[in-house]
Parts: C-alpha cells; sequence; structure tokens
C-alpha cells in the first residue's frame, strides 16, 4: 500500500483567555485528532496553528510540543485574521500528515468551532 500527503483540519474555542482555557481546548481537540484519525506524531509534517485576536495568553504550539513526540514536528502559531462578527476565542489547526493511501481523513470541530464546518464535524457526542 502506499502512503500519500493530506491535510486535516480543526478548530475549536476556549471558553476565555487565559493559560488554563488554551491549554485545556488544544489538549483536547488534539487528542480527538488523534483518536478520530489514528495518526501518530511520526506521521505528521508540519502543523500550523491560528488563532484570533482576543487568544494571547498562550501559544497553542507549546501546547502540543508537550506531547509525546510531538516535540519533533514542525509547529507554526500564527493570528487569525480579524473579519467582524466572527467565531471569538477559536483556535484553528492545518496539519500536513502522511497517511496510507485512500485514509479516511475527519476533521474535528469542538465546542463553539462546530458551527464552522458542520459538513466536515465529528464532534463527539458528548460535545454536540
Amino acid at each position: 500500500m502506499g502512503w500519500q500527503v493530506r491535510a486535516i483540519r480543526g478548530a475549536t474555542t476556549a471558553s476565555e483567555n487565559s493559560r488554563d482555557a488554551i491549554r485545556e481546548a488544544v489538549t483536547e481537540l488534539l487528542d480527538e485528532l488523534e483518536r478520530l484519525n489514528s495518526i501518530y506524531p511520526d506521521d505528521l509534517i508540519s502543523v500550523t496553528f491560528s488563532v484570533t485576536q482576543d487568544l494571547n495568553a498562550m501559544f497553542p504550539a507549546a501546547i502540543a510540543r508537550q506531547r509525546p513526540g510531538w516535540d519533533a514536528v514542525p509547529l507554526l502559531d500564527v493570528q487569525q485574521m480579524y473579519v467582524e462578527g466572527s467565531l471569538e476565542r477559536c483556535i484553528r489547526f492545518l496539519i500536513h500528515v502522511n497517511v496510507p493511501t485512500l485514509t479516511e481523513i475527519r476533521h474535528p470541530y469542538l465546542r463553539g468551532a462546530a458551527v464552522l464546518r458542520p459538513d466536515w464535524g465529528y464532534a463527539p457526542m458528548s460535545l454536540q
């Protein structure tokens, strides 16, 4: 079986602009990413996190880097473009990953971010 590079999107919201709230949201999002997609850190090519301008208490990449095996993954944080009326306290990611050909990709959209892509969302039942 061959391998290919795929992209995985996902997003969540933090309850407030605090280190604890951002850590909780990012950890939950990455746990769900791994649960839904059966990927391993060695499969990751790169991860870009974006946050809305109202989140500045902590870098999501710093949280990801603490996960087992993620310290060798190229990680980047950027600020999401501001659009009036858009979802607040939102954390998004774009992950490039090597996966076996024909692997189904699931994009986790959790908490308030579930409204962003209902066509892609695989939010756990407890979060819906």
